[in-house]
């Protein structure tokens, strides 16, 4: 059987069943059993199949991903989220589109914590859209900052995804975690940057109001109690990496002890609370676990055919600049965003397009980062964008879907600026993972 007729079958097959509803886990393992059978030698495959699963989460490059978790669920079920966000809420002065700036601020607070796109959201969501619509502030500057959270918990470790593309990319993960630093902090300088400049044109959109005057006292205890403790958690995921002191697994256990001695610190912390934390990272690892085992495996059976290898090569000739193949590449992650989850996404993609990048000769940290963005903005497209889902579930239930979508646009527009900048400037993803202790 000839390469593309292999690609054509594995893809065909996969496509196929994803189409019928089932869950992408399983479409990859009976993909991979198809495969196996077919490519690998009956059941001698299917054996070699038994062997390859195993092997996809025996690796400690993994670990991670549930620490990571843990850290999130911690924060999420421990309320420290909401604790955090009213500590900035008496930082912030009388600034224009005051809350939406909060939404950012809170954001990227919650990113050096939770590293998932719909906890951020649904903390968010929760604790501001009450306040932002009795205060009268416009849909474009409720919805529109709060789902933009989510790029923010993507892209400022921890993130449990950054730690997934690494190791299905075969990229330092350490070096990954660093890359997505300045970008990430650049994205939240942007939309904060758009708030402030549209609310200065345009007051109605989020109307100023009397804000009760905080003691200067009573800023510097909340500074002091409430913010200054997360940098317990930035030294120990952050601050331990870049000093080259814990590989990214331990980095993620310390992770872990800082956000439970910070949810003690807040006075937070429970037997039950632990309990519930433990239960939802165990459901959320054994699914992304899932999903390893089979595409791992199936790009292997892949590889045997050439598939890859050939693929790579036919787009490599092509005579074209390198460029419009990567941009090309970003374009399908911001499609595939629309209709699938992040995990799908980097499964599918990444045993082809790193492979890809490498051979035309780019930085893969470089890669990895724009790639993460882009993931994170087909979350937030139409017409099935998941972020925006996952606000539309948590705000008032006369609020359309096609309200949540217009007032994200400008923010994907954000994204987008930044993915060119990315483009242009590289060294905004590689400066700061080149000085890295490891």
């Amino acid at each position: 059987m000839e390469w593309f007729e292999a690609l054509a079958v594995m893809f065909g097959c996969l496509i196929a069943i994803m189409l019928t509803g089932m869950p992408i886990s399983f479409a990859f393992m009976f993909t991979c059993v198809m495969g196996a059978s077919l490519f690998w030698g009956g059941w001698v495959g299917l054996d070699q199949l038994a062997m390859s699963f195993f092997s996809s989460v025996a690796s400690y490059t993994l670990l991670p991903i549930p620490l990571f978790v843990l850290m999130g669920d911690v924060i999420f079920s421990s309320g420290t989220g909401t604790t955090i966000v009213g500590a900035v809420d008496k930082l912030l002065g009388k600034l224009p589109g005051r809350l939406s700036l909060l939404s950012i601020g809170s954001g990227v607070l919650l990113g050096t914590m939770i590293g998932i796109s719909g906890g951020s959201i649904g903390i968010l969501g929760r604790v501001l859209v009450p306040e932002m619509l009795a205060r009268g502030y416009k849909p474009e500057m409720v919805y529109g900052p709060i789902v933009s959270s989510g790029a923010l918990a993507i892209l400022i470790p921890p993130s449990a995804m950054a730690v997934f593309l690494g190791a299905i990319g075969q990229v330092s993960v350490g070096k990954l975690l660093m890359g997505i630093i300045v970008p990430g902090l650049l994205l939240a300088v942007l939309f904060a940057a758009y708030i402030i400049i549209r609310c200065k044109i345009n007051p109605s959109l989020a109307p100023i109001y009397d804000v009760e005057k905080v003691p200067t006292r009573e800023k510097i205890k909340s500074f002091v109690y409430y913010i200054l403790p997360i940098g317990i958690v930035i030294v120990a995921v952050i601050g331990s990496v870049f000093l080259g002191i814990a590989t990214p697994s331990e980095s993620a256990a310390l992770g872990v002890i800082a956000c439970i001695i910070l949810a003690a610190l807040y006075r937070k912390l429970t037997w039950k609370m632990l309990f519930h934390s433990g239960m939802s990272c165990v459901r959320v690892t054994v699914m992304v676990f899932f999903i390893v085992v089979g595409s791992i495996s199936f790009s292997r059976i892949l590889a045997t055919t050439g598939a890859i290898t050939e693929l790579v090569d036919l787009t490599t000739g092509l005579d074209i600049n390198p460029i419009w193949i990567i941009i090309l590449t970003q374009i399908i992650l911001i499609f595939c965003g629309m209709f699938m989850d992040p995990a799908s996404i980097v499964m599918i993609t990444a045993p082809i397009f790193f492979p890809l990048a490498q051979a035309l000769g780019y930085d893969l940290i470089w890669f990895g980062v724009i790639s993460l963005l882009n993931i994170q903005l087909g979350l937030i497209s139409p017409p099935f964008g998941l972020d925006v889902y996952t606000m539309k579930a948590v705000a008032p239930k006369d609020v359309s879907l096609g309200t949540v979508f217009r007032s994200s646009m400008p923010y994907l527009g954000l994204g987008l600026l930044l993915m060119v900048l990315l483009l242009f400037v590289p060294e905004i993803a590689t400066w700061l993972p080149s000085v890295t202790g490891k």
